[in-house]
């Protein structure tokens, strides 16, 4: 038997899925819908292991774990995901529920932690680093030695929920000015109010032909999104901070706007200068498979050692 370790990442409209081999290697990478509710989501897990066998050329008894990456609040020692409310899942015990169809050892983690460990494997560096998700929500997950810091009640990176203006705007958590009601995609979307099928992409683009309200939302993203990095370095002193999420698609346009606010930050207070923030971040390369392979990484510490 060649063990091959499957992850995969699940969001609100697909499951992204990897499967890595023996030598590491990413043997097949495939996509498919996600479900709404308890049963569709189980199904869709085991449509994805089947897709990939089918995309990798391996048989599924090939299989040796499965890691999953999911929103929401994840009871990790214990597989069950709760408040999952973008797929329809108040609380499912999905690690059980998929072993009983797949009996190999099945791994849940959130998926913003997932995409933290996938970052790190990615650079070949997990020594001491953040991987913040600007998307529709804002979370970071926090690597340190290669392994998962949860804090002691597992919120260690909830980033998005650190109140920055309290005369801000209400964020979805009862606070005021939370980092997430500046560069969370949601909440950016809601302030802007104008429809489209990408605000983001809109309030960039009109911030550049001058529109006030744009620029405002857009020096908001900026702010945030600073906020964080500053945050995350100044509580856990991490080396790197990786960005990703569905924000970061702006590409360029995103990390000059983040970069020119870090450095003049910096020119404001030698204490944030010392620090060097503009030298500690970098985007997640578009298209790049953090999540599921942090998910694959998740699920393969259930292996017992000889076949890791």
């Amino acid at each position: 038997m060649n063990p091959i370790r499957v992850g995969l990442d699940v969001g609100g409209t697909k499951i992204e899925a990897l499967a890595v081999g023996p030598d590491d290697a990413i043997l097949a990478r495939t996509r498919i819908p996600t479900g709404w509710g308890d049963d569709a989501v189980v199904t869709a897990v085991h449509d994805a292991v089947d897709a990939l066998a089918a995309a990798g050329g391996f048989p599924v008894a090939d299989v040796a774990s499965v890691g999953i990456g999911i929103p929401g609040l994840v009871d990790a020692a214990g597989g069950r995901v709760l408040h999952a409310v973008n797929l329809g899942v108040t609380e499912l015990d999905l690690a059980d529920a998929v072993q009983e169809r797949l009996p190999v050892p099945v791994a849940v983690e959130n998926d913003v932690k997932a995409a933290a460990l996938g970052a790190g494997s990615l650079r070949g560096d997990a020594h001491s680093m953040a991987y913040l998700n600007l998307g529709t929500g804002v979370a970071a997950g926090i690597v340190i030695d290669g392994a998962l810091w949860r804090g002691a009640r597992g919120t260690a990176g909830e980033i998005g929920h650190l109140s920055v203006d309290p005369r801000g705007r209400v964020c979805g958590c009862g606070q005021r000015g939370c980092i997430e009601t500046f560069c969370g995609g949601g909440a950016v979307s809601r302030a802007w109010g104008r429809g489209g099928e990408l605000p983001i992409l809109d309030i960039f683009d009109l911030a550049e032909q001058g529109d006030a309200f744009a620029r405002e939302l857009r020096e908001g993203i900026a702010y945030g999104a600073c906020s964080a990095v500053r945050s995350l370095v100044l509580s856990a002193d991490v080396e790197t901070v990786v960005i990703g999420g569905g924000v970061t698609a702006l590409g360029d346009r995103l990390l000059g706007d983040i970069l020119r606010r870090l450095r003049q930050e910096g020119a404001e207070s030698p204490f944030i200068g010392s620090m060097r923030l503009d030298e500690r971040i970098e985007l997640l390369p578009a298209g790049s498979p953090a999540a599921a392979l942090g998910a694959a990484l998740v699920g393969a510490q259930r292996l017992p050692a000889g076949l890791l």
